[in-house]
């Protein structure tokens, strides 16, 4: 009886192992799960309906932001998966939780209704500009390729707002009034916010990714500070906070 019970185990494992195994190699390659895919310049497009002109005319200004970060590299390619029906958003869901998108490996992957018209996603009543989503994403791929598995978040476990505040500097950099974006912060802040903080075009963003992109702004283009250097970087994040509101206050 022991022997069976063990067998049983074994079997038990081994399905298991083969079926981590099936959800990692689909994680990593989502066009294994999409009915067709559409090359746009360094970008494929793996949908289940044709994508939306648009949308593939919007990537030329996601690379137009890329190619401003010293991250960039124009050989990396990138998958851009969409939310049109697949199943393969879902099951990233599942394993992440819910979020406009997510970027990881060479992979983008889009959640929420999408409006490539307008140029944003929609999830949950709040809208993401879409080339800035994108571009978003795409930075935390260029991470990933630049940096290495071993020196990226989780594994490396760098400050979240140095993290998370660098793909938002390389995605707003049409935004770059930092003495504004900080009035627009601190202006919003005292109004009931549920934690959102919106732009001109009716999109916007979560708050802490807004202040993380403040201060990422601020040690890159008013410290001069390249991105690397940020990252090894020892002050934390209240003692930047502080030398940031100096210098706005000495500017209002």
């Amino acid at each position: 009886m022991k022997i069976r019970y063990r067998k049983w185990g074994l079997r038990i494992v081994a399905t298991g192992i083969v079926i981590l195994g099936l959800l990692v190699v689909i994680v990593l390659n989502p066009m294994l799960v999409y009915a067709n895919k559409t090359a746009a310049g360094n970008y494929t497009i793996c949908s289940q309906n044709r994508p939306d002109p648009y949308f593939i005319e919007h990537l030329n200004d996601v690379t137009n932001l890329l190619k401003a970060s010293e991250l960039y590299e124009g050989k990396q390619k990138l998958t851009i998966c969409m939310n049109d029906g697949s199943v393969f958003p879902c099951l990233v869901q599942a394993i992440q939780g819910r979020a406009f998108a997510y970027g990881y490996y060479g992979n983008v992957v889009l959640n929420g209704t999408l409006n490539a018209r307008d140029n944003y996603v929609e999830l949950n009543g709040y809208k993401w500009n879409l080339t800035e989503l994108i571009a978003h994403e795409a930075t935390h791929c260029m991470q990933f390729h630049k940096l290495g598995f071993f020196h990226t978040n989780p594994i490396a476990r760098f400050p979240q707002w140095k993290w998370e505040g660098y793909p938002e500097y390389v995605a707003r950099k049409n935004k770059a009034c930092l003495v504004n974006n900080i009035s627009h912060l601190l202006e919003t802040e005292h109004t009931d916010n549920n934690n959102w903080i919106s732009f001109d075009d009716s999109t916007g963003t979560v708050i802490p990714y807004y202040k993380s992109w403040l201060l990422v702004q601020f040690c890159l283009d008013v410290r001069k500070m390249s991105y690397a250097e940020l990252l090894k970087d020892t002050a934390r994040e209240a003692v930047v906070t502080q030398y940031m509101m100096s210098w706005y206050a000495a500017r209002k």
